[in-house]
């Protein structure tokens, strides 16, 4: 019981850590943070079912397709719901998000349905033994897919030349404008891999859980919740955080039952935070005067 309540959280861990680091994404690049990163994680999970099992498609290309039009869905609320707003010196995106994700989630609930669905792969039938438990092998999946997105996430910013433009742009604007940068298009990108990173945790998700209009809705607020707890501007850190709540539910949810992990998981995200109030990871920041 024990090692499958571990094996079940770091899989729960890294769809919030996918999330989070979407939230990590376009804070870092442009002190905006999208609530709408709920939406796009239904999203995926949602187009993966219709694509897959109501279209007949293979899993693979309604994977792609799910991921494609994600990564559209990104570039629309940049355009629309942020850029307008930031670029005026305006806090209103902030709500903008907020009404943009609700907005979808319900044209989707009239659309898809509110009857949640079994969304039915093969991988799911397939049992592993690990330490004496028989856990499924999309749950180990899970984790090490997470893991793997994170570090192409470190290597491209670390290694390649778009990891140099994201990085100026992160530093200064400003002076990456001056550079020939197109800030405004490096903005959207960072949106559209954020909404791209929801809805793999969304594809991967939805064989475990049933897919429905608000799936998204709580597991955003978890993943702001792992954002804000990791330290929002530390990649390493956001990661490392939702690994740390995925498996402090699973052992709450263990120890306790379900209907105590909620009050449990996010008293303890507040008394962390009172603790560390930049989050576990995160530096406090200096401003020069």
């Amino acid at each position: 019981m024990l090692t499958a309540a571990i094996i079940s959280g770091l899989g729960l861990g890294s769809m919030y850590a996918l999330l989070a680091l979407g939230f990590h994404i376009t804070y870092v690049v442009s002190r905006t943070v999208n609530f709408a990163q709920g939406s796009a994680m239904m999203i995926g999970a949602v187009l993966g079912y219709s694509l897959c099992v109501t279209a007949g498609l293979p899993w693979w290309l309604a994977a792609v397709l799910s991921l494609a039009l994600c990564a559209l869905y990104g570039l629309i609320i940049e355009l629309f719901l942020v850029r307008p707003f930031h670029s005026r010196g305006s806090e209103a995106w902030l709500m903008a998000t907020v009404a943009g994700g609700i907005l979808v989630d319900n044209l989707v609930l009239f659309s898809f349905g509110k009857e949640p669905r079994q969304f039915d792969v093969a991988l799911l039938h397939q049992q592993l033994e690990v330490l004496g438990s028989n856990v499924q092998a999309l749950q180990l999946l899970i984790p090490l897919a997470g893991a793997g997105i994170a570090l192409a996430l470190y290597l491209v910013r670390r290694y390649t030349r778009l990891g140099k433009v994201l990085e100026a742009t992160v530093q200064n604007p400003r002076a990456a404008q001056l550079m020939g940068i197109r800030v405004n298009r490096v903005v959207a990108c960072a949106f559209a891999v954020s909404t791209v990173f929801a809805g793999i945790a969304g594809l991967l998700i939805a064989p475990l859980y049933n897919v429905h209009a608000d799936m998204g809705t709580l597991f955003g607020l978890k993943a702001f919740a792992v954002a804000i707890l990791g330290g929002i501007a530390s990649a390493n850190g956001v990661f490392l955080a939702g690994l740390l709540f995925g498996l402090a539910e699973a052992l709450i949810t263990l120890h306790f039952g379900s209907a105590f992990t909620q009050i449990f998981t996010f008293g303890l995200v507040i008394f962390a935070l009172a603790l560390r109030p930049n989050g576990l990871f995160g530096k406090q920041t200096l401003v020069k005067v």
